[in-house]
């Protein structure tokens, strides 16, 4: 541990006089009266004998029980700088108030750096995006009761979405500890209790050699596929107290599992029903987490010119794919995706409930996941049972080496020329469909409100020269060409409204160091939730373009109640009550201003669109966050 002397005369000679000042104005007899005079400050009492004897005596007892050079929370932020986070994002505690100061005095502020936010659930959201980015754990810091349930929605967003994130938990346990009013409603038992059905994992240490060691082993379980988060309570008492109290302490090693790969035999079953398919559909989903994990889905789908679906698979490659795809597919293999029931059928949702099957009649289905290796009951995110052929429990990603392999084995050169056969017709398949939706985002294109398919167009214009990266928020579109593995983030999770500010700032702290340009369309009513966000970007300097879809309106569920009013032929013409964000209409480029934030807008010429988001992109590219309010047509 970091030497801490150099804060200990701070300290001590602070409280020392304290304490001497105290004595010497109690030694001091007052002065004489004298007649006021305004032209001469009031006169200032020299120290006493008595005085001075006080500044060389020990401390008093009551004033020692305030210092403490080593507190535990001191090796707490050694364990964070071991297991090398970058940031810790935190709305500010009393119950880990000791962590906070060792962060920023005894760690220097730096790996981890603190984050100041707006909101709990912000911090969670912020960690969730820079996980999806980095594929590693940031960490945040939650007030025991109170602030946990507000962080629970984006720890529940983390749970749904397959990433890690580390929750440290504040928390006074012992009831002799703690002081009397709030910080009582402010204390569990058992305060991981209420997100203990969406995490993987959660511990209370009562030394901090059993912190040291739970945090350790806490990483290991996030980072282990399918990741997620944990939460690591920091007792108080535990972080104040003194390290001394605990004896020797060692800092564990940390050595992360490997993604857990399919068994050769059903490696060879898969690779013989792939090669032999005369119609395979890949299923991308959220298998892919690195640059050679994109570089292998690609050479296994171009060496069976078989057309992939969805996932992070390059967006203009000729074997990309729409949904449509498994229509005539006799073979479909599904990488980690999260709804493979709901890809396969469509579900009507009628008064009368019905279902139509996607496939034809005699299609294998596959499924390649670590989903089926660890499952929760409560909340039912796993979605409906999927009857498979098939079902290999392992990572896709660590697969597709040994996978690409056995299917490189059993293709012949007869396979080898029906493969290109089939890949021809993808190709052809996969042009037209980009034609289609070139002649699609032209109709409308100087209406106003401005349609969606020209904010995007107008944003692609502006961005496709630069490194750039979608943070999320509403999709980039099909005219957007997208051939890295960084460039979007995966859309799994809850889908929680509020979400999507937060995770865009998070993951754009995590393109920053790279010299990224972070791009994001963002709802109307996501913003409103936790617009504090926003701030957090200006305050840390963390360059990114919000581009607002502003509707004006909470529009899906405009759609839901126009379903329910003809449902009850009852006519739509009351839909937007309850749903419409107008009157007064909201100045989302006035908020970013009175943020710190570069504003422009509500724009509602189209023709204006093009030059406000060519200026917010220069503000970016100089390191600052910037907002362009555009004015949109519902979806």
């Amino acid at each position: 541990m970091a030497d801490s002397k150099s804060n200990q005369f701070d300290r001590r000679d602070f409280l020392k006089g304290a304490a001497a000042g105290a004595a010497a104005l109690a030694a001091t007899p007052e002065p004489a009266a004298a007649a006021p005079t305004q032209a001469q400050p009031p006169a200032v009492a020299l120290p006493s004998a008595q005085a001075r004897v006080a500044e060389t005596q020990p401390v008093p007892l009551d004033i020692q029980a305030l210092v403490e050079d080593h507190p535990g929370s001191d090796f707490m932020v050694d364990v964070l700088k071991h297991l090398g986070f970058e940031y810790v994002a935190a709305n500010p505690g009393s119950s880990f108030r000791s962590l906070h100061e060792s962060i920023v005095n005894y760690g220097g502020n730096k790996a981890p750096e603190l984050l100041t936010c707006c909101h709990e659930e912000s911090s969670a959201f912020m960690a969730c995006g820079y996980a999806k980015v980095e594929g590693k754990p940031m960490a945040i810091m939650a007030h025991s009761t109170v602030g946990l349930q507000h962080a629970s929605i984006g720890v529940y967003e983390a749970f749904g979405a397959g990433v890690p994130v580390f929750i440290i938990l504040g928390n006074t346990i012992d009831a002799a500890d703690r002081r009397p009013g709030v910080e009582w409603s402010h204390s569990a038992q058992d305060a991981a209790s209420m997100v203990r059905d969406y995490t993987k994992w959660d511990d209370l240490p009562i030394s901090l050699t059993h912190f040291a060691e739970s945090a350790v082993r806490g990483y290991k379980i996030a980072m282990t596929p399918p990741m997620g988060p944990v939460v690591l309570v920091a007792d108080s008492h535990l972080q104040e107290a003194g390290v001394e109290e605990h004896g020797p302490l060692r800092m564990p090693r940390l050595t992360l599992a490997r993604p857990p790969a399919a068994d050769s035999g059903a490696v060879a079953e898969l690779a013989k029903l792939l090669v032999a398919a005369e119609n395979p559909v890949l299923l991308g989903g959220q298998a892919i987490r690195t640059p050679e994990g994109m570089r292998l889905l690609i050479e296994l789908a171009e060496t069976l010119q078989a057309p992939v679906s969805g996932g992070k698979f390059p967006s203009r490659h000729p074997l990309r794919q729409g949904g449509g795809a498994i229509r005539n597919a006799d073979l479909v293999v599904g990488l980690d995706v999260p709804d493979f029931w709901g890809t396969v059928n469509t579900y009507l949702d009628q008064h009368v409930r019905r279902v139509q099957s996607n496939t034809r009649p005699g299609v294998k289905l596959v499924s390649l996941t670590s989903g089926d290796l660890y499952l929760k009951s409560n909340y039912q995110n796993f979605q409906r049972y999927t009857e498979v052929d098939m079902a290999i429990a392992a990572d896709p990603e660590a697969t597709l080496p040994s996978l690409l392999e056995a299917v490189k084995r059993l293709v012949t050169p007869d396979r080898q020329r029906a493969f290109a056969e089939r890949g021809k017709r993808i190709a052809a398949a996969s042009a037209q469909a980009l034609e289609q939706a070139r002649t699609a985002a032209t109709f409308g294109w100087n209406e106003s409100p401005i349609s969606v398919p020209r904010l995007t167009a107008e944003l692609w214009n502006a961005i496709k020269d630069h490194d750039w990266a979608n943070v999320g928020g509403v999709g980039g579109g099909p005219l957007w060409n997208i051939d890295k593995h960084y460039q979007t983030i995966d859309g799994g999770g809850v889908s929680a409204e509020g979400g999507d500010l937060p995770t865009a700032v998070g993951a754009a702290l995590a393109h920053r160091k790279h010299g990224r340009l972070a791009v994001s369309i963002q709802k109307d009513g996501d913003f409103m939730y936790a617009p504090g966000a926003l701030w957090t970007a200006a305050h840390h300097r963390i360059p990114f373009l919000s581009v607002m879809h502003n509707n004006r309106c909470y529009h899906q569920e405009v759609m839901h109640i126009q379903r329910m009013a003809n449902r009850h032929q009852r006519g739509i013409t009351n839909a937007g009550i309850g749903n419409r964000l107008d009157d007064p209409n909201i100045d989302f480029a006035a908020m970013a201003r009175a943020m710190g934030v570069h504003g422009e807008g509500p724009i509602t010429n189209p023709n204006d669109l093009g030059p406000a988001i060519r200026r917010a992109v220069d503000v970016v590219l100089k390191g600052e966050p910037a907002l362009v309010d555009v004015v949109s047509q519902p979806r």
